[in-house]
């Protein structure tokens, strides 16, 4: 498959709800309940949120479509200090970026295209001045822990993550370099 990696734009924000929609729960763990995944769903991955995600100076969405135009994956980079404390105490690079979401809808996994958004959300953090990347992880994803080691990133402290109203256990994982 061939699929078109670029910015997010404002016209694509009901399309990022909905494949946020998919791809949320996915990484989840398995005792997250439904309540939970579709509160953080409604609160978090709205059409509304990703507007004001889109329009944040402080933010950077990539996203995948294929060669119908429909997105099929994003990423979303934060730029600048982390306000979890623990992440702040965690990470060794500054300054830093986060890569906050990574998501590829399942029919489009093994593709590549995942690979692919992580390249641009590099660049785009290192054309932002950042020199190094963090993200949070599930402590139970081990499959997204492969794929963020294979991409240069190390495990480097841990935070927590609250989904519902339970706290999560998180990896932190950071990439020194963006270069």
């Amino acid at each position: 498959m061939t699929a078109t990696i670029r910015a997010a734009r404002t016209a694509d924000v009901a399309a990022l709800a909905s494949v946020a929609a998919v791809t949320f729960p996915l990484a989840c763990p398995p005792h997250t309940t439904e309540e939970a995944k579709a509160q953080f769903i409604a609160t978090v991955l709205s059409a509304e949120r990703f507007a004001e995600y889109v329009a944040d100076p402080g933010r950077r969405l990539v996203v995948a479509e294929d060669e119908a135009g429909e997105l099929i994956g994003y990423t979303m980079v934060i730029l600048g200090e982390p306000s979890d404390e623990d992440v702040r105490r965690a990470i060794r690079v500054r300054p830093t970026a986060e890569l906050s979401k990574c998501y590829v809808l399942p029919g489009h996994h093994g593709e590549g295209i995942a690979g692919r958004l992580m390249a641009e959300s590099v660049s785009e953090a290192a054309a932002a001045g950042a020199e190094g990347m963090w993200l949070g992880v599930n402590e139970e994803n081990a499959r997204a822990q492969r794929f963020y080691g294979k991409h240069g990133f190390e495990r480097v402290g841990s935070k927590r993550f609250l989904v519902g109203e339970r706290w999560e256990d998180d990896w932190v994982m950071e990439r020194a370099s963006v270069a």
